[in-house]
């Protein structure tokens, strides 16, 4: 049997407590973890993390609070014993990367097997940061399609789109930037091309999408 000092404590980060019960229920299959703590939000997950100090922080994305971008680096300087590890049930490429570049210890989807979530948590307490062959290749992937676009664009065109995608009209754009409306709608053209989109509404939503921790993006 496993000693109480032995086991890895772990704080368990999701808005829905049906999600959490359920994850609660597969981690109690393993006797050397235990869950010394449940937020509802990234508020409360801060706190528990910096009151508790556990060795595993499992976390959800989509929640109130603080971004999980934030959270996890926040950990990493105030905690750097709490490993983090994400379970979510939205999975995007941005995210994936996001939270790799964050420090995260892995990235799972909830559809993983209890025996895939109890492996990572372990691995996690051992110090072992694990991301799949697939996820790795996903991240490059992300990394060069977006980084190559947003590279294209010269400074004011990202100046404009980031106007874009705050939903500014053009003659607002024109007024912040001290230029004409004529040097917007050219401006804008070029973005469209650049980005390989057909509408302004796509063009907005792009930075949205692909940089969610500096635009106010959905998670």
């Amino acid at each position: 049997m496993t000693r109480a000092t032995d086991k890895i404590t772990l704080v368990l980060a999701d808005d829905e407590a049906v999600a959490r019960a359920g994850i609660r229920a597969l981690l109690s299959q393993a006797e050397d973890i235990e869950v010394i703590g449940e937020a509802e939000d990234g508020f409360e997950a801060q706190q528990m993390v910096a009151e508790l100090c556990p060795r595993i922080l499992l976390l959800d994305l989509k929640m109130p609070g603080p971004r999980p971008v934030e959270l996890a680096k926040w950990a990493r300087e105030h905690s750097p014993e709490t490993a983090i590890l994400v379970l979510t049930a939205h999975h995007r490429e941005v995210h994936l990367a996001n939270m790799m570049e964050a420090g995260a210890a892995g990235y799972l989807k909830k559809e993983n097997s209890a025996e895939a979530l109890i492996n990572a948590v372990r691995n996690a307490a051992r110090g072992v940061v694990h991301f799949s062959e697939g996820q790795v290749e996903e991240i490059a992937h992300w990394k060069e399609e977006v980084g190559q676009k947003w590279e294209s664009l010269s400074e004011r065109e990202r100046e404009i789109l980031k106007l874009l995608a705050l939903g500014a009209r053009n003659q607002f754009i024109a007024s912040e930037l001290a230029i004409t409306i004529n040097t917007v709608e050219s401006h804008v053209k070029s973005i469209l091309k650049k980005l390989e989109v057909d509408s302004r509404q796509k063009a907005a939503l792009w930075p949205v999408r692909n940089f969610p921790e500096e635009t106010g993006g959905d998670w």
